[in-house]
């Protein structure tokens, strides 16, 4: 069985992750053939690993496979382990709320200030905007897995079974 869905985030990831493969590639093919490189690959690849974390960070986020001591969530009793879900979710979103504030301001003043990058001369904000846009889709996967931690905290486990 699979785990649950976040399918956006995963075509972004993916997509992002074929881009940095195909502008790696082809940089080194035209560099060993040409004694020159692209441009433009380190700004894109840049962007596009940042979109790939953050992305992925959204499914792992759906799917419960963020890092935890599991051993720790696992002997607590029922009322413990929710209360340790809720710290959990609390400290994450309050991270990523900071997040996408600051990215938000960040992103305006970059737009204001029409600040151009330093490689290619695109506006920056066009980068930018992806910070508090994917943070805003973790906390979304985020509150979706509290939610059904939180649920499935109740329920027996596969291998017992009420009487």
């Amino acid at each position: 069985m699979h785990g649950p869905k976040s399918r956006p985030e995963s075509w972004l990831a993916s997509i992002a992750l074929l881009g940095i493969c195909l502008i790696s590639l082809g940089n080194v093919v035209v560099r060993y053939a040409t004694n020159a490189s692209f441009a433009f690959t380190e700004e894109f690849s840049v962007f596009l690993l940042f979109v790939l974390t953050f992305s992925g960070a959204a499914v792992a986020a759906r799917r419960h496979e963020h890092i935890r001591i599991l051993l720790v969530e696992e002997s607590l009793p029922l009322m413990l382990k929710r209360a340790l879900y809720l710290l959990q979710w609390a400290a994450c979103v309050l991270l990523l709320c900071l997040i996408t504030w600051y990215g938000g301001l960040l992103t305006w003043e970059e737009y204001h200030w029409e600040s151009l990058s330093p490689g290619l001369g695109y506006p920056t904000w066009m980068y930018i905007i992806w910070l508090p846009l994917l943070s805003v889709a973790i906390i979304i996967r985020l509150t979706q897995s509290l939610i059904e931690r939180w649920r499935d905290s109740g329920q027996p486990q596969g291998g017992e079974h009420e009487s």
